[in-house]
């Protein structure tokens, strides 16, 4: 009797050892589902914000490319063969547009002043 009863008792320690390890691992589970759930949502929300971004960057671009397009019209053919050679040359393009700008309104302010004086 008493080699039935150690029988029955370590049958008793697996089958609760046993629901333990399955209630271990439906925790696991929970707690894997809820992290999966909130990368989610995390990811979901900077999906969004790089939706809205790359919107106002196209629009932006866009914008950009009007007025390139409405600069040029503008822009003398020597003013463009000067910005095409330092375009070549790797010369900073800024450089090009202040001496453009100091050019323009200079021609305008001489013309302006004569008729005043």
């Amino acid at each position: 009797m008493n080699g039935l009863r150690s029988q029955h008792k370590a049958q008793e320690h697996k089958s609760s050892s046993g629901a333990s390890v399955v209630a271990i691992d439906n925790k696991i589970e929970q707690a894997m589902d809820l992290v999966k759930s909130h990368l989610m949502y995390a990811v979901r929300e900077e999906v969004e914000v790089l939706k809205e971004q790359i919107k106002e960057l196209i629009e932006k671009n866009s914008q950009l490319e009007q007025e390139n397009t409405l600069l040029k019209t503008l822009a003398s053919p020597e003013q463009l063969a000067q910005f095409q050679a330092q375009l070549q040359t790797g010369s900073p393009p800024s450089s090009s547009q202040s001496q453009g700008t100091t050019q323009q309104p200079a021609q305008p302010a001489s013309q302006g002043s004569g008729p005043s004086a």
